[in-house]
Order: C-alpha cells, then sequence, then structure tokens
C-alpha cells in the first residue's frame, strides 16, 4: 500500500514539511489516513477515539470524551480525531465520516468461527463425565452381550434409533450393525409423543420422508406387528385468508405430487370434526390419508424386525467416547466395553449435542430442548375413534382422540427454555418438570375457544416433557463435517413417528450406497456452522423456533433471534443507509434499502429485518425496483461478503490436479482467467456450484454460495485422493475478505478513477481476474464477473481496507448517482437473465446436462473428473427434464398471488414439473419461473426430454389454485438495454450449447479454453 500511487501522491504533499517541523513526541502524519482499519474502526470512533497510525493501521492511542461529535445537528456523524501531542495534549478535529454507532457484538464482527464463549462451552461439556450410574453399574452383565467388532454402531434406541436399524438390517447389513441404548428401547415415548404420522411438511424433500414413513407403517401393520395405525385423516384449519392461500399453495403441490387433499369450507370443516366450535374459521384443508399411531408400538415393530435381520441390541448401555483415526470413524468406548466400528450414527435425540462432544474432534450438532406441554384428559364418552387429528395453526393448537380421551398440545410464541447448562439428566423421572400452567394458558385458552366442550372434560394430566429443536426448525440429517462415517439424526421435533421411516431409508443409504433416493440438503447438518451450535445462540434462537413449527410459511421469512452476528466492515454504513437485513448462514447481508424511518428515537440508524408477510406484491417492490434500475442504468453498490471463499495451493501442479479431479470443467485455464464450473457427485448432481479464479500457476480462488461454507469443505475433504492430502492446501478464507460488487454501465469507468490500471475490455476483459490498487489500498481481488450478468467487477478487499474501498467507491460514485442494491435487487436481475441458484435452482439431482450448462462440462480434459461416467451415460441416453423459463402472460402483479417457488406448472393440461426460483421482472414487467419440465407417458413413466417437447407445449403455472398461460425459454434472453456491450450480449448463461459468447476473444490467456464459464448467481 505504501508504493501505491495515490497514496505516494496524498503523503508526499505533506511528507517534505515535516522537514524542518519540531519533532514532537508520537507525532502523526496528517494524510494517508483511513486506510487500514478493524471492523470495530466505527464503534471505536463513536467511543471517542483518538487515532495514531502504524503500518496504514489506525489505533486508538487515547480516549476523550469530549468534542467527538460535530455538534447537535450532525448527531449521526461521529468527528474523526487524530493524535497530535504539541505539549497541551489537544486534539485536533478532522472533517466527519458518516458511521453507524450502533451497539455491535464486537467478538463476533467479521468473524466466521465458533465464538470463545462457545469454546468455553465445549470444554466444559466435555470435561462432564457423560456416563449413565445406571449402566455403569451393569458393565460386567453387559460384557459379554456387547461384540468387539461392529461394522455399525447406532446411538440411541428411540424410534429414529430403531428405524436406522431396521433398514440396515433390510439393506443385509443386520449382522454387523450393533444398536446400543443407555436405559430401554423406545422408553421416552409413551408420553412425548403426540403419534401424528401426516405429510403436511413444508418442503418436498420432508414431505417424501414423510410419505415413505406412512406407508411403512401401514405395512408393517399388514404384517401383523402392532403399530396403533389408524387412518383417521388430518383436518387442518384456517382462521386467516394469509393462512388459506398458504393452504391452497400446499394444495396445489400435493395434488402434483399425488398426494389426496381437498380445500374446506367452514361448515364442511364443522362435518369432518362435530366438536369444533367454527368461529373465526375462514376454512380448512383435508388430508385423508393421514393418520395416528402409537409411537412406542411403531418403535417396538422396528426393533422386532432389526432383531430378526440380525441386528444385536444392547440396553443399558451408554456411550463414553468415539474414538477417529485419520479423519475416520474408528470405534467407541462403552459403559459395557470397547467396539471397532467403521460408522457411528448419532441417534440420540435430546442428546444428540452432548454426544457429539464426545469425540475429539466435537462433532456439532446444534440442538436445544424445551419446554412440551401434553394434555390429557380422562375418557370422554361417547368421543369417536375415529376423529381426526385436528391443527387450528392459527391458534397454535392440535388434538386428537387416544383411546378414548382427548391428547392436546401446542407451540407457543416463545418456548421456555430448560437445562441452561446444556446437561439433561438421565432418568425420565428427573426430566418430567411440573407442569407450567401460566406457561400453557394461552394455547388453553385457544382450545377451549375451539372445542368448547372441552371444558366439560376432567382432566387427567398436563405433561411437561422435553423436545428439541435445530436453529432453522428443521431436521439434522447426514454425515458430520467433522469425522467422515459419523451420522446424526436429530432434532425431529414432535413429527419423530412421520420422520422415522424415511430417516432411516436415507441414513441407511447414506451410510450403505453413497447416495439416496431424495436431495437432503435443506436437512443436512452441514448447512451449518460452528457458531450455529453456540450455547447462548441457541438458547436465544431456540426460544423462538418451536413458535414458527405453526406459522404462516411467508415468502423470505426470517428469525427475529440471534442476529447482529456475522457482519461485514460496512454493516455499519449500510445500515446508515437504510439497508434491511435478512441473514443467510449467520451473516447479515441487506435484502433491500429503504430511505424511510430508517433513524430511531436518538437519530441513530436502526437495525431492521426483511419482512414480506404476503403471498402477493411485496412491500419492498417499489425499492427493489428503484436499485433493479440503478443496477442496469446507472451504477448499483452491492454487499457480497457472505459469499463463501477457499483459496487452494501447493508447491507444485498438485492444485490443478485435485480441482481437475473434483470439477466437470477444465480448470488448467491460463493466470488470470475466471471459469465457472460445477463440482458433481458420482451421480452427475451438482454438489456445489462456483467459479474459480486463477491467481498463479499454483493458486487458485474459489467463490461459491453462501450455504456452501461447510459443506464444501466436507466435500472437499471427503474426495481429496490420498496422494494429494499432504501436498495441497485448502483454506477457508470467507472471513478474510469484504466482498464489493460494482455493477452498471458506468462501473467500468467509475473503477478507472481509483485504479491506474487500464480496464479497458482489451486489457482487463469479461471473466478475468487482477489483482488492483484501488484508492490507497493494494492487494484488491478484483473479479470482471458480477454474477447478475451486467457489467460490474467483485472486488474481494482485505478487511482492513474495507471501509476505505467502499468511501473511495461511494464518494466518487456520486457524480453517476450510484445506489445501494441488496440482495432482492440481484436476485431479480439473474433471473431475468435465467442464471441458475445452487439451493433453489440447482442440487445434487440435477446433472449440467438437465440445467443448459452441458458446455461446461470438459469430458476430454486429462483427469478424469467425478460424475464423468454419470454424464457420459446420460449424454447417450438424453435427459428426462430440463431446466426452463417461463413468463407469464395475463398476471397482474397488483392484485394476484406471486409465485415464490414451488409452483406446479403443466403443459397442455399435464403436470410436468415444479418451479424453482421465481420473482417479477422489472424489464420483462412480468412473473418469471425458473424450473424443470418433464415428459411422462399415459402410464406416468419418464421419458426423454428434448429442445423440440419443450418448445411444443402449451404451458400454465398454478399460483395458489389459479393457472396462468406462460411463455416458454430455453435459453438466457438478452434484455433491451440502453448501453450494449458486446461481451455480455454475446453470453448466455444457459443454453445447450456453445455460443458465440465462447468464442470471442476475451484476450490470448483465453484462447485454450472453449465456453469457459459463467457467473455463479445470487450467491
Amino acid at each position: 500500500m505504501h508504493n501505491n500511487r495515490k497514496f505516494l501522491r496524498d503523503r508526499c504533499k505533506e511528507a517534505p514539511g515535516k522537514h524542518f517541523e519540531i519533532n514532537y513526541p508520537f507525532e502523526e502524519f496528517q494524510t494517508g489516513r483511513n486506510l487500514r482499519m478493524s471492523p470495530i474502526y466505527p464503534q471505536l470512533k463513536a467511543a471517542g477515539a483518538v487515532f495514531g497510525q502504524s503500518m496504514g493501521y489506525e489505533r486508538p492511542n487515547y480516549f476523550d470524551q469530549q468534542d467527538k461529535q460535530g455538534g447537535w445537528i450532525s448527531r449521526v456523524y461521529k468527528m474523526w480525531k487524530l493524535l497530535q501531542c504539541t505539549g497541551n495534549a489537544v486534539s485536533r478535529r478532522i472533517s466527519p465520516a458518516t458511521h453507524n454507532m450502533d451497539a455491535v457484538c464486537l467478538r463476533c464482527v467479521g468473524s466466521g468461527q465458533v465464538s470463545a464463549a462457545d469454546s468455553a462451552d465445549e470444554q466444559v461439556l466435555r470435561k462432564r463425565k457423560f456416563q449413565p450410574q445406571k449402566a455403569a453399574d451393569l458393565s460386567e452383565e453387559l460384557a459379554g452381550q456387547l461384540p468387539t467388532k461392529s461394522r455399525v454402531v447406532i446411538c440411541g434406541g428411540g424410534i429414529t434409533g430403531a428405524s436406522v436399524a431396521y433398514h440396515l438390517g433390510l439393506s443385509g447389513w443386520g449382522g454387523e450393525t450393533l444398536l446400543v441404548e443407555q436405559d430401554r428401547v423406545g422408553g421416552e415415548l409413551p408420553w412425548s409423543a403426540c403419534g401424528l404420522a401426516g405429510r403436511f411438511e413444508p418442503s418436498y424433500t420432508e414431505l417424501k420422508l414423510a410419505e415413505y414413513s406412512i406407508d411403512l407403517i401401514k405395512r408393517l401393520a399388514e404384517k401383523g406387528l402392532p403399530t396403533g395405525w389408524r387412518p383417521v385423516g388430518s383436518l387442518n384449519l384456517a382462521r386467516s385468508w394469509d393462512r388459506m392461500t398458504a393452504f391452497n399453495r400446499m394444495k396445489s403441490q400435493a395434488l402434483a405430487w399425488g398426494m389426496r387433499c381437498e380445500i374446506l369450507s367452514p361448515e364442511q370443516c364443522g362435518q369432518h370434526c362435530e366438536l369444533l366450535s367454527l368461529d373465526g374459521i375462514q376454512g380448512g384443508l383435508w388430508i385423508p390419508e393421514d393418520g395416528v399411531c402409537d409411537p412406542q408400538l411403531v418403535c417396538q415393530a422396528y426393533m422386532t424386525e432389526a432383531e430378526r435381520l440380525g441386528v444385536r441390541i444392547v440396553e443399558h448401555c451408554a456411550i463414553k467416547k468415539i474414538h477417529s483415526e485419520h479423519g475416520k470413524v474408528r470405534g467407541v468406548e462403552t459403559t459395557a466395553g470397547d467396539v471397532e466400528c467403521e460408522y457411528f450414527v448419532n441417534c440420540t435425540g435430546f442428546w444428540a449435542r452432548e454426544v457429539g462432544t464426545l469425540s475429539k474432534p466435537v462433532v456439532k450438532v446444534p440442538l436445544k430442548a424445551v419446554e412440551h406441554h401434553y394434555l390429557h384428559t380422562r375418557p370422554i364418552e361417547g368421543l369417536s375413534p375415529d376423529t381426526p387429528f385436528v391443527r387450528d395453526f392459527d391458534g397454535r393448537i392440535f388434538f386428537r382422540e387416544c383411546e378414548g380421551h382427548i391428547l392436546a398440545g401446542g407451540f407457543e410464541r416463545e418456548a421456555k427454555m430448560v437445562y441452561e447448562d446444556g446437561v439433561i439428566p438421565l432418568s425420565q423421572t428427573a426430566r418430567q418438570h411440573p407442569p407450567d400452567w401460566d406457561h400453557f394458558h394461552e394455547l388453553l385458552d385457544a382450545l377451549l375457544l375451539r372445542v368448547p366442550s372441552f371444558r366439560e372434560a376432567t382432566l387427567d394430566r398436563l405433561t411437561n416433557s422435553l423436545q428439541v429443536f435445530s436453529p432453522d426448525c428443521k431436521w439434522i440429517l447426514g454425515e458430520a463435517p467433522e469425522i467422515q462415517n459419523y451420522y446424526v439424526a436429530a432434532g425431529n421435533k414432535t413429527m419423530g413417528v412421520s420422520a422415522s421411516g424415511g430417516i432411516g431409508r436415507v441414513l441407511t443409504d447414506l451410510i450403505t450406497k453413497g447416495s439416496t433416493y431424495v436431495d437432503l440438503h435443506i436437512l443436512d447438518i452441514s448447512r451449518f456452522l460452528g457458531l450455529h451450535n453456540n450455547r447462548k445462540f441457541l438458547r436465544d434462537r431456540c426460544k423462538e423456533a418451536p413458535g414458527k413449527h405453526f406459522e404462516i410459511n411467508y415468502p423470505f421469512e426470517e428469525f427475529q433471534t440471534g442476529r447482529n452476528l456475522r457482519m461485514s466492515p460496512i454493516y455499519p454504513q449500510l445500515k446508515a443507509a437504510g439497508a434491511v437485513f435478512g441473514q443467510s448462514m449467520g451473516y447479515e447481508r441487506p435484502n433491500y434499502f429503504d430511505q424511510q424511518d430508517k433513524q430511531d428515537e436518538f437519530g441513530l440508524p436502526r437495525f431492521r429485518i426483511a419482512q414480506t408477510r404476503t403471498f402477493g406484491k411485496p412491500p419492498w417492490f417499489d425499492h427493489v425496483a428503484s436499485e433493479y434500475r440503478a443496477c442496469r442504468e446507472r451504477i448499483g453498490i452491492a454487499d457480497y461478503s457472505s459469499f463463501t471463499k477457499y483459496d487452494f495451493w501447493s508447491k507444485g501442479n498438485e492444485v490443478v490436479d485435485l480441482l481437475q479431479y473434483l470439477c466437470s470443467n477444465d480448470v488448467d485455464v491460463a493466470v488470470g482467467s475466471i471459469i465457472h464450473t460445477g463440482m458433481q457427485n458420482p451421480n452427475g448432481g451438482y454438489e456445489n456450484d462456483c467459479s474459480l479464479a486463477r491467481l498463479s500457476e499454483r493458486h487458485y480462488m474459489m467463490i461459491a454460495p453462501t450455504i456452501q461454507q461447510t459443506r464444501s469443505m466436507c466435500w472437499i475433504r471427503k474426495h481429496m485422493p490420498d496422494h494429494l492430502r499432504a501436498k495441497v492446501n485448502v483454506a477457508d478464507v470467507t472471513s478474510m475478505y469484504t466482498a464489493i460488487c460494482i455493477l452498471g454501465p458506468y462501473s467500468r469507468i467509475l473503477l478507472s478513477e481509483l485504479t491506474d490500471t487500464d480496464l479497458t475490455p482489451k486489457s482487463f476483459p469479461f471473466f478475468t481476474y487482477k489483482e488492483l490498487d484501488v484508492g490507497l489500498a493494494d492487494g484488491i481481488r478484483v473479479l470482471n464477473i458480477t454474477h447478475t450478468g451486467e457489467l460490474g467487477y467483485v472486488l474481494y478487499i482485505p478487511n482492513e481496507y474495507a471501509l476505505h474501498v467502499y468511501s473511495r467507491l461511494y464518494q466518487a460514485g456520486h457524480k453517476f448517482n450510484i445506489q445501494h442494491a441488496g440482495y432482492y435487487a440481484t436476485r431479480a436481475l439473474r433471473i431475468e437473465k435465467f442464471y441458475a441458484f445452487w439451493g433453489q435452482d440447482l442440487d445434487t439431482f440435477t446433472t449440467p446436462l438437465e440445467c443448459g450448462r452441458s458446455w461446461r462440462v470438459k469430458f476430454n480434459k486429462p483427469i478424469d473428473f467425478i460424475g464423468r461416467k454419470a454424464l457420459l451415460k446420460q449424454r447417450e441416453e438424453g435427459v428426462k427434464r430440463m431446466y426452463v423459463q417461463l413468463l407469464l402472460n395475463d398476471h397482474d402483479h397488483e392484485v394476484d398471488m406471486w409465485c415464490w417457488g414451488g409452483e406446479p406448472i403443466y403443459r397442455d393440461g399435464v403436470y410436468v414439473g415444479m418451479t424453482t426460483t421465481t420473482g417479477y421482472g422489472y424489464t420483462f414487467e412480468k412473473q418469471v419461473c425458473l424450473g424443470f419440465v418433464r415428459n411422462f407417458d399415459d402410464e406416468g413413466r419418464e421419458l426423454a426430454v428434448t429442445n423440440e417437447y419443450v418448445l411444443s407445449g402449451h404451458y400454465e403455472v398454478e399460483v395458489a389454485g389459479v393457472r396462468f398461460e406462460a411463455k416458454v425459454n430455453l435459453h438466457s434472453p438478452n434484455l433491451p438495454t440502453k448501453f450494449p456491450d458486446r461481451e455480455r450480449e454475446a453470453y448466455h448463461a444457459t443454453r445447450d450449447k456453445p455460443d458465440q459468447a465462447d468464442l470471442l476473444s476475451f484476450g490470448a490467456h483465453l484462447t485454450k479454453v472453449t465456453g469457459t464459464g459463467t457467473p455463479t448467481e445470487d450467491l
């Protein structure tokens, strides 16, 4: 930075004058300041810091509370004070800078790592003795039952562990599977489960797992095994029209997926359950194939079948340690002896987080126990055994008939924490808390309102049991990122029965085959970071999470707790500019900017969380429209800091060999090139979708979606060939860089004013990288891509330079009317440009050949990449689905319900697929849907999908029960613009073959590769 020409220009104006000045102690320069700053610099300045500079870094020399603000009028503007030792210690005041001074968790700013508090918490958990005395007393009796070796060890004899054991037995691994339970199998179940076996789930993945579970319970019952199964159906009530819209959306999906359901009027709701009062009811959703069962009987059925298939079950045996070697499970130490094993499955329910601490490294299973009440009445005369399972979502309650009496419960708005120290008693009696009638009172009132006759019922008991929730209120499944062959199945909430069969199947598939029949990424344990396992974070978040279980699933719904945790260094400036935030992987990122009501009562910027709270035109529509236009017509500036960022390097060419093996595109491009590539699994599906910049011959930087931060590292480590492990370095540098994107037709002119480097297309073409000086800062990694298709650049800035570079960009951009742009605006840009997003459009079952990216797959490169054989086979046989863009006709965005993803697509009146990502196209002035189209014959079998098949059909998209005609596209469109750009107009992100963009000369360094890549949109 000291060799930066602009820095030298400023500093050397001042330096000669210093030659004859008095050499006071601690003398400071006035120029070249505000260059390197820590993320907490704004807070320090607001606290009265008087700064000195060392190696370009601004550091507080002391704090002075006097004269630290710019007067009453400029309360938000804090004066930057520069230390000058002039004999009388008078501070000089310089020009004000705009910084937001709201309180921030200073320990966590700019860090993606586990907090110090969490580390201490984990140390405590590791030190405590997690061995039940009962199990220890029986060690001699159990010694003979415990094998010394077993291929798989399952810990936990509840319904989930029993299902995993049963399915391992079905797969032929029964004789090599051991299940250990610290108490007795199924002992917890009778009083802590409602017994619902239902399909009402928030995602396709969870629905498919529940569907399999119910079918399995039926099959077990047909074999003569007691399960308590009764197909009474489920009746779901709505008190609001928004809830009815949600039901209509679900019905559209369910019917398309082959699930029976029906929208009911209030009167029809009363016919299905005569107990109900219909006051305030707008309607309902009837699911006739749902039912109830006895959780303990189902668990025993699983266990009976597992034992028949050879699984060994040992009760009163607890796990003390899980041993690993070279990053893989090696064995377990129990209270009855040691067992050597290859696989370990943590199905311990309440204790899953604690069991995670019994290994080194610790496996982080973010769960927190909360109180959960069940109300039991005495038997009620005349109560029909065919009474459906009833849920009044807006009242937050449910009830069912159970052996002649009523079993009822619900989910409070704010759950009550238990066992704040994280240590859950092993005794079932000790875990039975006294009922908290005050806390249950809201649910009781709602129950009596909905079923007035319950006032005459006789109370048997109110049980206060436990339920555990994850931070996002979803199940936790999959292989632990920390240790290979360590699997977790936990956090099933009250849905243990509905989840059990499907979870057992998919975990067994993962263990025995390495893949399963449904994409699991939304439930995968790798969706979390260490911060999510922080006990204080879990305490705050899991007060809120249970209440979400019955709330309307609005688009882009956000949690209110666990916020202001990960923030980029420019977060205070964004908040002061009116940012309204969303959270991804704990990162606060602006969703949009709103200049109204952006200050609190003290004149300071307020923290605002984005809320949509409608299925129609969202309240942020006009704000996003303004940001969108800035990006297309002037300059938008966006914070991309949450992107996952990895560095790969080696001393030799090993890093190239590794990436060639992991990636389906050819990564051996010239230095300075950027390619876009997938990381495919053996079936050809996307495990990751990323951009790679070649920084030097043996050094690459990877940019991937925010949600890939844990997942990608897990995949890379697991699939790194043994001969490369000691030679290739992979580092997660996500928290080292602030990413700022400038996009729009004037972005090149703007950046040219802040750097001496030639940015003309010939010198710095599309899809290339350079390291630049920007402002007075050096070492800025600049990528000539925007992930939206607009002209622009993404600057990866070392965090200490972030405030400086942001300020220079924003100040220089005033002449171009620069405007902040949030996630919603960049999302709208990429949807119109037909750019796919991993996690919504792309997943582990989607291949490049299905989504218009076959031209990015280099089958002939010298190293055989993962998934090559599957993709070659698919290329020969043809694809069974195809990625399309649909533009809705005759849709009024002001009054009609919007598409939010998950809408059924119909071709010539026949269901052919679902939308994935959707949004409003501000240039098209239409609803734009991305999704996949299939081809079914008359018997429902899938046939090959061709371009001709797609383009020859008449399409409709069903939105909450209403169908809208749609125009279909197979390729990224060219949007009309006042500012044509030859490079970008020739480039299409989604297509079935290389086009003219691949033939353009992006510089001599790109001539060796055809079709080198595309942006990873919406990371």
